[in-house]
């Protein structure tokens, strides 16, 4: 089409096999939007294409992705609130003739499988490395593993258990993303060959991280959900071992800093002290840590 529509929030530009969504800055704009900054979206990737009355004297142009198109949207999850939707464009209501008209400008460009679900992501996820803080440890992601490093002030015993994990994308089927604008919020990550994949209690899974007021907020955690999930899509399958298990590798892959290590240690000591740690347990983590010097 090679025009330019320009909204509240975004700014669309029409090319001939997709719309370049530009998305503004500003204080009152979606830090979803800021964060993402902006998406190009192949025409292929689009099911339907509608234009809706808005609030406060407003329509917007509303395309909708297929099933499967794009990573952001299928970690969301529909979760998403209405003004977070990447894919609406609110227009001022003298506009409406306008939008109306690249609605069926888009419709006639969809794709001979517009009903039906993509057997790939069609549109790009942001790109790593990228990290956001949660309420019981930070997640981080350099596009090759997902690592949950926890915090003492926020983390369970349960995954001071286990210390901190390591998962290759290799080895993940998924992730699900709990939006932190819901009650218990968190990140949970989906491994292959797991008998219950998903299951128990956030706070207890140590391939989770939990959210809380003011921790993985949805600009930073739903990208990085995201951007894992295309991974995950994209990566080979898990190498398994002889008897089928799969390969996993978790803490003790890099040398952590002497004083991040003594932390640890005098928190297991707490733990070990109030009992919720066995003799066997304090002193086989203990190793493990030293281990990493």
């Amino acid at each position: 089409m090679g025009d330019v529509l320009a909204g509240f929030h975004a700014v669309w530009e029409f090319d001939t096999d997709s719309v370049l969504i530009r998305f503004e800055r500003g204080i009152r704009r979606p830090k979803l939007f800021q964060a993402l900054g902006e998406r190009r979206i192949p025409y292929e990737a689009l099911s339907s294409v509608e234009v809706t009355e808005g609030r406060r004297g407003t329509v917007v142009l509303h395309a909708m992705p297929r099933h499967g198109a794009d990573p952001l949207m299928e970690a969301a999850n529909g979760q998403l609130k209405e003004d977070a939707d990447p894919y609406r464009l609110v227009l001022p209501a003298d506009r409406e003739t306008l939008a109306d008209y690249y609605a069926d400008e888009l419709r006639t460009v969809l794709g001979p499988d517009a009903k039906e679900p993509a057997d790939r992501h069609l549109v790009a996820a942001p790109e790593p490395p990228l990290n956001f803080k949660a309420y019981d440890g930070k997640a981080s992601f350099d596009g090759r593993a997902v690592a949950f490093r926890w915090f003492w002030t926020g983390a369970s015993s349960a995954k001071w258990k286990c210390g901190d994990q390591t998962f290759p994308v290799g080895e993940l089927a998924g992730v699900e993303w709990r939006s932190p604008e819901i009650l218990n919020g968190y990140l949970r990550l989906l491994e292959r060959g797991a008998r219950e994949p998903g299951t128990g209690e956030a706070d207890q899974d140590p391939a989770a991280v939990v959210f809380g007021l003011g921790y993985g907020p949805v600009h930073e955690s739903l990208p990085f959900a995201a951007s894992v999930l295309q991974a995950v899509r994209a990566a080979e399958p898990v190498q398994e071992t002889p008897d089928g298990a799969p390969v996993r590798h978790r803490t003790g892959e890099t040398r952590r800093d002497p004083a991040d290590i003594a932390d640890r240690i005098r928190h297991l000591g707490e733990l070990h002290g109030a009992g919720l740690l066995t003799d066997d347990e304090f002193s086989t983590k203990k190793a493990e840590l030293l281990a990493e010097l």
